[in-house]
């Protein structure tokens, strides 16, 4: 099972992009294939989806995105290829909170998702989601103790948090949140 990929995108097409990693080129279905730029190399989270006649990979451009896919898909009668149109249309903030609230008429509106999709979805996930959403932070520890070691208040460490970027080395992320901090 793959986590993600470093790489260069070779090809933009409608619903996924080509990804060379060390000469390979992996064909990755995304949500929006033109948010990859093509001139730097990109990190792209991954999902394996396997059945009895196919392997196919599905790409998140941050790990919000694909914790929010494996929730979506693991609610009963819904798929992947339901899942990717949400992701490409709607913010992950908007789903959780649309299913938080229980606005049906929000979660219509994607392709393909009925009243009876909607509920499940909500049956399911009402009040689940937030959690992800916090573990999420969680991915951001090591910071958080370096924060609170320099004497930061967990509820100010916790407001500058959704502005650094996940994928910087820990030092850059501590000098981001520092001048967040002192702002």
């Amino acid at each position: 099972m793959y986590s993600y990929m470093k790489g260069f995108v070779t090809e933009q097409e409608g619903n996924f992009i080509v990804l060379e990693c060390a000469g390979i080129g992996y064909k990755i279905f995304v949500s929006n294939p033109f948010e990859y730029k093509t001139e730097e190399e990109q990190k792209v989270y991954l999902y394996q989806h396997i059945t009895e006649d196919s392997e196919t990979l599905y790409g998140f451009a941050s790990v919000e995105q694909k914790d929010l896919f494996l929730r979506l898909i693991s609610v009963k009668g819904v798929g992947p290829k339901l899942v990717m149109p949400m992701l490409a249309t709607g913010s992950v903030a908007g789903i959780i909170d649309a299913i938080d609230r229980e606005n049906i008429l929000y979660l219509k509106k994607f392709p393909k998702i009925g009243e009876k999709v909607a509920r499940q979805m909500i049956l399911d996930l009402k009040g689940k989601l937030a959690k992800s959403e916090e573990a999420s932070i969680g991915g951001f520890d090591e910071l958080v103790s370096v924060l609170e070691g320099l004497g930061y208040k967990s509820q100010d460490i916790k407001k500058v948090l959704p502005n650094i970027d996940g994928n910087k080395q820990i030092e850059e992320q501590v000098k981001d949140a520092l001048k967040l901090l002192l702002k």
